[in-house]
């Protein structure tokens, strides 16, 4: 399930308040700048800090490679 455009327009991380990554394909919201993901569950985004997932590095290099090969614009530009 998409996303609406107007919600990831205003969408950023809970904790370090920038822009993140929608990543259909996964169904999370990829913030590299903290190396975590937020899930999207039945297209509702779960933006708790203590439900994030950490990530390691082969996954971390994983979606950085999707949000590049696929061109994916961030939530919001700074």
């Amino acid at each position: 399930m998409s996303l609406d455009a107007a919600l990831l327009s205003i969408l950023a991380c809970p904790q370090d308040k920038g822009p993140l990554y929608y990543l259909e394909s996964e169904e999370v919201l990829f913030n590299p700048r903290l190396r975590r993901t937020y899930e999207v569950r039945d297209g509702i985004p779960v933006m708790l800090v203590e439900e994030a997932t950490e990530l390691d590095d082969p996954e971390f290099q994983r979606l950085s490679a999707l949000v590049s090969d696929r061109a994916i614009a961030p939530t919001f530009e700074v």
